[in-house]
């Protein structure tokens, strides 16, 4: 061979071109969530926020159908249960998505959310008994949770933390769209054809969104490889059914000491209030110390900013639902309107809601700062509650459908910011263990909103009434008034008024709950502090280095701003000394939450196998390790 000869043949040329075509073929069928074409990532967020419309129209859709459907069955008094089995489910199986989106994939996690949300409606359509409608809602909660959570997941993907907040304030305005839908759409339906045919109408639609997802939503994320039987066995199913049984049982007492006013030595309340105390503690002690993916990160409760984020999201969503599920009740009961026109009235809110999600989220895509329009916009939902509390029976039109809009415009506003305020202040990898964080926080929240607001107008409205109402036939009409909202309109003059007063009074001391709720999670919030986002590149994992040092040990990634570390630091110690000096031999350390990233999870766990020099999080909350792989 001389020097002009190739060193590779045609043959060879051509067999590496046609190895090049097929590796690009394989390449481009396993791109990434930011490789995508445009029109495919168009496609995907046209599917999931379709789902997520109807999940969120189904929220505000049985509050305006309540009194229809109570009559019905004749049980006014177990309606706040259509509600809360919603918001129980979601509330439960919301924080398992995160881990399904490992061990299913992005697509088939929000589908199997998508089927049980459809089954669910499918389900409230066809029932014959309040028992069979509460179940079908609780279905109905597993999946629409489900849908939240995975499609705020997907938008993570596809677009960087800047980016995110206007992207999920685009897929607020979805949100709001069903919203606000609901109530109106419910009014009316329930007027033309009756009330199951809200809910079967929405079928062919849960079935476009399941073709959509199904076409489009193929990219790939790093980890799908593992084991899906080790990642199931990581799930956190005891914790989260000790919370679900947590939450039951307070729900239970509420209603049978409230709704249906048995006295706190009845059985019934001593049983549903113990069984409240133990399950929470056996789920304190299964988070804190069992579960290897606790559902409730407990290393964020040492973090300042985590924990204020939390509470602010359950206090909004407490005031949240509270007005949502009560507003267009005293419409109906006070001003004796029809359904329809009684949730139009929620259609202000959901619109300002829409708006201020997107107003949010571009202030903070221009600016980068989040601070300053959560301090500002942040007062708008006192004001809002303020204004419904001070609303009476001659307030005129202007009170009684704009001042709902301050309070959706605020809490949109304050839900984009503090999201973005937990994620700027954790780790870019750890961004799904903030995320899950916050939604328990806030799904508590929706439940307690709707259990506590209800319990505080059923026990108003009881004693109101037994002021009022006296006579052998007193007990009865009561009841009956309680039971059935729409009765109210047709009871005789005197006894109409009376019965217009009282849930009147009963509905505004709901308002002034959600005032103080909102309130006290403003005055929560002032702590955050202000951050500057930045446009971050996709988080890398780069290959495994070699077993560090005791000198090469860095800071934890989860050591907060505000912690006080000076407190495990030697005498004559510098700072930087403390953080570099090794902890000791830990075993493996239990993993932060059902979010966590798969391949997080095998990493540490291949590391803390070889390298026992690492930290955990087990042993000392405060103070973790990076691993070159974190």
């Amino acid at each position: 061979m001389s020097e002009r000869d190739p060193l590779l043949s045609r043959d060879s040329e051509q067999q590496g071109e046609e190895d090049g075509i097929v590796l690009g073929q394989k390449e481009e069928k396993r791109v990434g969530p930011r490789e995508i074409s445009r029109s495919t990532r168009y496609g995907i967020l046209a599917g999931i926020w379709t789902a997520t419309c109807l999940s969120a129209l189904n929220q505000t859709l049985v509050p305006t159908m309540l009194p229809s459907i109570s009559s019905d069955f004749n049980k006014s008094n177990q309606a706040s249960w259509l509600g809360t089995s919603y918001l129980l489910a979601t509330c439960t199986f919301t924080p398992l998505y995160g881990r399904l989106c490992n061990v299913l994939g992005r697509k088939g996690a929000n589908q199997v959310a998508m089927l049980f949300a459809g089954l669910g409606v499918l389900m409230c359509g066809l029932s014959t008994s309040m028992e069979m409608l509460i179940l079908a809602r609780f279905f109905a909660g597993i999946g629409g949770g489900g849908l939240f959570t995975t499609s705020s997941i997907i938008v993570s993907d596809m677009y960087s933390i800047r980016s995110r907040g206007l992207a999920q304030g685009v897929a607020s305005v979805f949100n709001g769209l069903g919203m606000g839908l609901g109530g109106p759409l419910g009014g009316l339906i329930t007027d033309w054809l009756g009330w199951r045919w809200a809910f079967l109408i929405q079928i062919p639609f849960f079935f476009v969104a399941f073709i959509l997802t199904d076409w489009n939503l193929n990219y790939v994320t790093e980890g799908t490889g593992k084991s899906t039987m080790e990642m199931i066995r990581r799930i956190d199913f005891l914790g989260s059914g000790s919370l679900m049984m947590t939450v039951g049982s307070m729900l239970i007492f509420l209603s049978v000491r409230y709704n249906a006013s048995f006295p706190m030595s009845h059985p019934a309340c001593i049983t549903s209030l113990t069984c409240a105390v133990v399950f929470a503690l056996v789920f304190l002690y299964v988070e804190l110390f069992v579960s290897p993916e606790p559902v409730m990160a407990p290393f964020l409760l040492k973090q300042k900013i985590p924990v204020l984020v939390g509470c602010s999201n359950l206090l909004v969503a407490m005031c949240n639902f509270s007005v949502m599920y009560f507003f267009p009740m005293w419409f109906q009961t006070v001003l004796l309107t029809n359904a329809s026109t009684a949730g139009l009235h929620l259609l202000p809110n959901s619109m300002s809601m829409s708006c201020g999600s997107v107003f949010a989220g571009w202030m903070m895509h221009k600016t980068g700062r989040y601070k300053a329009i959560n301090l500002i916009f942040g007062a708008f939902p006192f004001i809002g509650a303020a204004l419904i509390y001070n609303m009476k029976e001659d307030s005129g039109p202007i009170q009684s459908w704009l001042s709902i809009i301050p309070l959706g415009f605020g809490n949109a506003v304050v839900l984009q910011t503090v999201l973005i305020a937990l994620l700027v202040h954790i780790p870019e990898d750890y961004m799904a263990v903030g995320t899950g964080f916050g939604q328990l926080f806030r799904g508590v929240g929706q439940v307690g909103g709707v259990a506590i607001s209800s319990s505080i107008f059923q026990s108003n409205l009881e004693h109101n009434l037994r002021q009022r109402i006296h006579g052998p036939d007193a007990d009865e009409t009561i009841m009956h008034i309680r039971q059935n909202a729409r009765l109210v309109s047709t009871l005789p003059p005197d006894l109409q008024r009376i019965a217009r007063d009282s849930y009147d009074l009963s509905l505004h001391r709901v308002f002034f709950f959600a005032a103080c709720s909102t309130l006290l999670a403003y005055m929560v919030r002032l702590p955050i502090p202000d951050k500057q986002l930045d446009m971050k590149p996709p988080a890398h994992h780069p290959p495994p280095a070699p077993e560090p040092t005791p000198a090469e040990v860095v800071e934890s990634p989860f050591e907060s701003e505000d912690s006080d570390s000076d407190s495990d630091r030697d005498e004559g110690e510098t700072p930087e000394e403390s953080r570099l000096r090794p902890k000791g031999n830990i075993p493996i350390r239990r993993r932060l939450s059902t979010f966590e990233d798969p391949d997080a999870v095998m990493s540490d766990f291949q590391t803390h196998h070889a390298h026992p020099l690492h930290g955990s999080v087990g042993a000392s909350q405060n103070h973790t390790h990076r691993t070159p792989s974190s």
